[in-house]
């Protein structure tokens, strides 16, 4: 088994970007079960032993924030009931400003969730956003947003305001100090979605999604450091693990990539 590892301790394998059904809410998605002991039995098949997971609400007209809380309220549900294994992100709408940083409070403060998922309803360094990062550095918890640099064009039509690497590059200048993650920048050309985030030390990217083109852990530790990035699944689980499993990076990168940075940076929560 991969944990055996040459240190001779155990890593903790934790899943940076994953989903749930949680108790079903009437909105919000959730890969596609209706019982969450479905991904907790392929997780210890996978020796994942945590995974940080969401209920977005997709599209890019606006949710209602009675919808938002719906979703979080679910979260929490999964998170009750498998406690120490999932760990839950508050999804939040921008649009609705004020609510959303009542809603951080509530979820992360006050029932211990561990950071900030965001759609793609705003471009990350949308106006209607800063408020939401500036709270994040305040509490010190990751923020991770949908991205992805689609290819063709024609690819964007759907999701109009997707954040691409320069969108978080962008945010991350306004805010080096913010805990930033590029959820699956696998999607469409990830060479290019790489080299963008070298100069930007808060922006971490995740291994995340059902795209498993040959390269792309190893360019991402070659341009970014082993340190910025995150090992996730983002409901492909087996797929996600293989990538980095068999990736050609030392085993202590591969240590790092499956669970050590990630326990790093929830360690930073204030």
């Amino acid at each position: 088994m991969w944990k055996n590892t040459s240190g001779g301790g155990q890593v903790l394998l934790i899943d940076a970007h994953m989903h749930v059904a949680g108790n079903l809410a009437s909105v919000g998605w959730r890969g596609g079960w209706e019982d969450d002991q479905v991904v907790i039995d392929a997780a210890d098949l996978l020796e994942i032993d945590q995974l940080c997971c969401s209920i977005p609400i997709q599209g890019v007209n606006a949710s209602s924030h009675d919808e938002v809380i719906e979703v979080n309220d679910s979260m929490l549900h999964a998170m009750r009931r498998f406690p120490d294994r999932i760990l839950g992100y508050v999804y939040l709408d921008p649009l609705y400003q004020e609510e959303s940083l009542e809603e951080m409070d509530r979820c992360i403060q006050g029932q211990g969730m561990i950071g900030v998922k965001l759609y793609n309803q705003f471009k990350c360094w949308d106006p209607a956003v800063l408020p939401i990062v500036e709270r994040s550095i305040e509490l010190g918890v990751p923020l991770l947003h949908h991205g992805g640099h689609q290819t063709p064009v024609s690819g964007r039509v759907g999701q109009p305001n997707r954040s691409d690497s320069e969108d978080f590059a962008r945010l991350a200048r306004m805010y080096p100090e913010a805990l930033i993650i590029e959820g699956h920048p696998l999607v469409g050309d990830w060479e290019w979605a790489l080299k963008a985030l070298r100069d930007v030390p808060n922006v971490y990217v995740d291994t995340s999604g059902s795209l498993n083109d040959d390269g792309f852990v190893e360019m991402a530790v070659e341009v970014l450091g082993v340190d910025r990035v995150l090992f996730a699944t983002d409901v492909s689980m087996e797929a996600s693990v293989g990538k980095v499993l068999y990736a050609d990076i030392t085993e202590t990168q591969r240590e790092k990539i499956f669970g050590g940075n990630m326990q790093r940076l929830l360690e930073l929560r204030k």
